[in-house]
């Protein structure tokens, strides 16, 4: 019995983590225990003990008579991605390429097939999830306690906002960013944390300019809860 509680706790954990980073559960939403308990076949007590583990993720927010509601993705959110991304992709690169351990490197190549095989799907949310997998391989190589909070959170919105800027008809520049992780993979076998940081910063670049090219023509809709500068305003 224990087993299959933990089952569904882990089914849950999994499930609700996929429906954040692609949007399928969007930015501010409620949570509805009842229906999520009902679904997952779990009760009250392991349902909000997988709510508070995801809330210290960064998922879900937790707010006292209110309930658990989906981390937001606005106007400051998105400043304060626009500033730190580009420190902490690079931090961690560098870290990794100097700890990584030969069987996270596996893991790495295998996430990156997976990452192509999406590409070649065209599912955009098989893509940003595969995505995800990929940085967050790195992370783990980076085996740094202090920049891995930050850099979860960093994924979960880069995927959040992957979903909302990038259309299937973008083609050529995803290709490029898998270049740029068997790049990535190159530079970190090779134990050169100069060069991994670098194209940290290229990828972040590649990044930046797909989201650029959405909002500068208009500003963003409501979609996000609220209206959001232009990219150079940021």
């Amino acid at each position: 019995m224990a087993d299959t509680a933990r089952t569904r706790k882990a089914t849950f954990l999994a499930a609700l983590r996929a429906r954040v980073l692609t949007q399928a559960v969007p930015p501010g939403a409620d949570l509805d225990e009842v229906i999520l308990s009902e679904e997952f076949g779990l009760s009250r007590t392991p349902l909000r003990e997988a709510l508070r583990e995801l809330a210290g993720e960064g998922y879900v927010e937790l707010t006292p008579n209110r309930g658990a509601r989906v981390s937001e993705l606005g106007h400051t959110t998105l400043r304060d991605f626009f500033l730190a991304a580009p420190m902490i992709y690079g931090a961690v690169l560098r870290l990794a390429a100097t700890h990584a351990q030969p069987s996270q490197i596996s893991e790495l190549k295998q996430a990156q097939k997976a990452f192509r095989a999406a590409l070649i799907g065209g599912d955009v949310a098989a893509r940003a999830l595969a995505n995800n997998r990929f940085h967050a391989i790195t992370g783990d190589m980076a085996a740094n306690i202090y920049l891995r909070p930050s850099f979860n959170r960093l994924l979960i919105d880069h995927a959040r906002i992957s979903m909302t800027f990038y259309g299937e008809d973008q083609r050529e520049e995803p290709g490029l960013a898998a270049d740029q992780h068997d790049a990535m993979i190159a530079a970190i076998e090779a134990r050169d944390a100069d060069a991994a940081a670098s194209l940290a910063e290229d990828h972040w670049a590649l990044s930046r300019h797909r989201i650029a090219q959405f909002v500068m023509p208009n500003p963003l809709s409501q979609r996000l809860g609220e209206p959001i500068p232009s990219v150079r305003s940021l």
